[in-house]
This record gives structure tokens, sequence and C-alpha cells, in this order.
């Protein structure tokens, strides 16, 4: 049987590294980018044809899953493997996110947050043993520590308790996963270390985490409006405090040249809403940056989105084509936009992990920025 998770680093090339993960439900190749299925679904896309654009995992979220439908309907109906028709691993976030971007619904202490759904407004309490019964209960083969999101623009002391907070819920939130029986047999947890842009917060929170002890760790608390620099600063030094045999998960990045960034810096794994979302919204990303397919100068350009991807959209249809989709509000437009956008992002991994294998990453890196910017 395959182990329950194996991290093996084949190459590297400066900070980054290029290897797989090996889990019960599959392997993932690394840098992997996750697509997002928050509702068990990739939005406009089928679990197929996620896996045709080169997808080895894909990301659900606890806290809108137990809202709707419900952990324990989900559990009843065979976990969330057999209710979205995919058979491959999932990562689970912890709802941690969902704590900042709703304050305004939420309260919190030491047990947990206390929050009305956005939905119907029922009350509810997360706090970390809940966080993992939901994502056991759901079948994540990777599972998140509970987490206190702030943000980095909050002061430091206010950025010290959270971070604070969250190694205690942290350690919370392992023992509920070592509880777990089966499910913990055959998962993985990983752990997020906290502490803005601070260099010394962000020290004792791996500190913490690595003296507890997990699977994987991420980087959490970025990408929530600091911008680039500010992000790279961070990853500048944050991937190095923790653990260089374990997969760093830098969680809800993003642009193509923030991943770019970041794996040259140490990043393994990325999730984000961006390919699709923004493939809904008629923005297609290209090699020579992301183009606006609404815009009229596409009306009559019977090129393909992107001249050099080889997915199945570029194939077959034209500019003018999704122009016209898009611009008419046709379902299919927002479908086959988001089919090129992931595998877009999946086709860059690609390139990231062989430009890291070959050890010529500072070219890759420096050409792809030329162009894309």
């Amino acid at each position: 049987m395959t182990s329950r998770f194996a991290f093996t680093i084949a190459a590297t090339d400066g900070a980054a590294r290029t290897g797989t993960i090996a889990m019960q439900r599959g392997t993932l190749r690394t840098p992997a980018f996750m697509p997002v299925g928050t509702a068990a679904t990739v939005k406009a896309m089928k679990p197929a044809d996620v896996r045709a654009g080169g997808a080895d995992i894909l990301l659900g979220n606890t806290y809108h899953l137990m809202l709707r439908p419900g952990a324990e309907r989900v559990a009843r109906l065979g976990g969330l493997h057999a209710f979205m028709g995919w058979d491959r691993p999932i990562l689970t976030d912890s709802g941690g996110y969902q704590v900042m971007s709703l304050a305004d619904l939420t309260k919190r202490s030491e047990d947990g947050v206390a929050f009305k759904s956005h939905l119907d407004g029922s009350r509810h309490l997360l706090s970390p043993e809940r966080s993992i019964e939901i994502q056991r209960l759901l079948g994540s083969d990777i599972v998140m520590a509970f987490d206190e999101l702030v943000p980095t623009t909050a002061t430091r002391d206010v950025q010290a308790a959270a971070m604070e907070r969250s190694m205690r819920w942290a350690k919370r939130s392992r023992a509920a996963f070592d509880a777990g029986g089966d499910h913990a047999a055959r998962s993985a947890v990983f752990g997020i270390q906290q502490g803005a842009l601070d260099r010394e917060l962000r020290q004792a929170s791996a500190d913490a985490l690595l003296d507890i002890g997990f699977d994987g760790y991420a980087v959490g608390g970025l990408a929530v409006g600091e911008g680039q620099a500010a992000m790279f600063d961070v990853l500048d030094f944050a991937p190095a405090q923790l653990d260089p045999a374990r997969p760093r998960y830098l969680m809800g990045v993003g642009k193509p040249d923030d991943i770019v960034g970041a794996v040259e810096r140490g990043i393994d794994m990325f999730d984000c809403v961006m390919p699709t979302r923004s493939g809904r919204t008629g923005q297609a990303f290209t090699r020579d940056g992301p183009i606006n397919i609404r815009n009229a100068r596409f009306a009559e350009d019977q090129g393909p989105l992107d001249p050099e991807c080889g997915c199945p959209v570029c194939a077959t249809w034209t500019r003018a084509y999704c122009h016209h989709l898009v611009r008419s509000g046709e379902i299919l437009g927002a479908m086959l936009m988001t089919e090129h956008n992931l595998a877009f992002y999946q086709a860059l991994m690609a390139d990231l992990r062989a430009a890291i294998a070959e050890a010529r990453l500072k070219d890759f890196a420096s050409g792809f920025r030329a162009r894309y910017q």
C-alpha cells in the first residue's frame, strides 16, 4: 500500500525544490497548484476535466461545506471524494480565513470562533476540535490546523496575540487529528505559520509548530492585501524557518508571477481562486500577460487565447468565439475560459518543475517575467 504521506525532494535549484508527495489516493508533483473547489466543485468544471488539465489535488473549504450541505451529510453520502466524483487527494482548509473575512459575523475566544452563518443566520462554534472533526467527516487527505488570521495592518500586539493563540489551537488541532482513528492513519495534517510581516513572530510561530510536529507546514497570513513586494520580503525568510524536509504551502496565492517568485523562495504548494474566478469574468491568462476577452479588439480575432497553449480550448476555439460567448453571457464562455486558465496554471507548474530539475530556474523566471509583465 502507498505510504500515508511521503515527501521526496528530487532536485533543488537555489531555494527552489521539485519532488513528489506520495499519498494513498495518488502522488502530487511539486511545486503543485491546487484548484479551489470551495463548495465541492471547481466552478464551471467537471472533475475529469480538472484532472485532464494536470491537477493532482483539489482544495475544499471547511467553512462553506459545514454550512451547506453539512459535513455530516457529506459523510453519510460516502465522503467528499465520492460526493463530487474526484478520486485523488483533497486538501481542506480549516476555516481560519473566513474567520477574518467574515469578522463582522464572528466572536473570537480561546474556545474558538462563534459565528452566524452568512447563509441563514444560524449560530455555530468553530473550534480546533470541530474544524478537525469536519475535515475528518469530509474525508480530507490533507487536514489543516485551525488558526486565527488577522490583517497585516493590525498592531504588533494584535498580531502577536493571534499568532500565540493560533499555536495553542495548532496543538489542539494536532491532538484532535491524532484521535481520528482510521482517518488519521491514512491522512496528513499541516500546521500554519502566522506572524504577519514580522520576522520574530514568524520564528516564534515556526518554533512552536516544529515542537508540535506536522506532516507539512503552511505559510499563512499573506496574500491579504500587503502587496507582492511585502509578501516576497516575508518569503525571503519564512520558508527557511520551517522544516526543510517537509512541504511548504503558501495559502491563497495567487497570480502567476506571485507563484514564480514564491517557488524561487522555496514554496512547494499553492491554491487560489484566481484562474476560475478570472475565467468567469472574462479574463484569460497567457504567457504575454492576462487579457480581457470582452475587449472589442478580440471580436474578429481568429487566434487561440494563448498561441503557445496546448489545452483543448486553444486547440479548438478562437478568441473571437470566446469573446462572443462571454459578451453574450453564455455558460459555455465561463467553462472554456476557466478550462484554459486552469490548464495555463498547470502548464506553468510543469515548466517550473522542469526548470528546477534542469537547474535553469533563474533563466526561466526572468524570461517568464519579461514576457508576462
